[in-house]
This record gives structure tokens, C-alpha cells and sequence, in this order.
């Protein structure tokens, strides 16, 4: 990985859409060290304590799936024995 992580910004739930005060939380997502700068497919995650956020990058707007951590090494492994 290198340079800057990108990070997604987005309001916490107690937000309204009134203008009211709100915290804002962003999230550093990290594109898998086995990807190159030539456009490969791949994925980024992105670690909080509580979930691991997954996401193509490819197409960074689409819902991304969410696991908690006690789901990510399965997760992995179901992962590494499919491709």
C-alpha cells in the first residue's frame, strides 16, 4: 500500500437532516497488496473495531458487505479456497 489511505466520510446516525450539530466518521480503506497500479480487479477493506467494511474497487459507490471481525479470518479462507 502506498501513499495517502482514502478516506469515506459519512454523518453518524443521530443526524437529522435538520442542520443540526453531528459528528462525521470516516472510514481508511486499504487495496490488497497483491493488486498493481494496472487496473486489476480487487478489493479494499476498511477496519473499525467492531466490523470489517469490504468493498470492489472498481466500483467504490456500490454497497459493500460488512463482517465482524470474528467473520473476517473464515471470510478469508472461504475466499482464498474459491479463486
Amino acid at each position: 500500500m502506498s501513499g495517502t489511505p482514502e478516506l469515506a466520510w459519512f454523518k453518524s446516525s443521530y443526524s437529522s437532516d435538520q442542520g443540526d450539530n453531528c459528528v462525521e466518521v470516516a472510514l481508511a480503506w486499504r487495496k490488497s497488496t497483491h493488486s498493481t497500479d494496472q487496473g486489476d480487479s480487487c478489493i479494499e477493506v476498511a477496519a473499525t473495531p467492531t466490523t470489517i467494511h469490504i468493498r470492489d474497487s472498481k466500483d467504490r459507490a456500490r454497497p459493500h458487505l460488512a463482517l465482524a471481525p470474528a467473520a473476517w479470518a473464515p471470510f478469508v479462507v472461504h475466499a482464498a479456497d474459491a479463486v
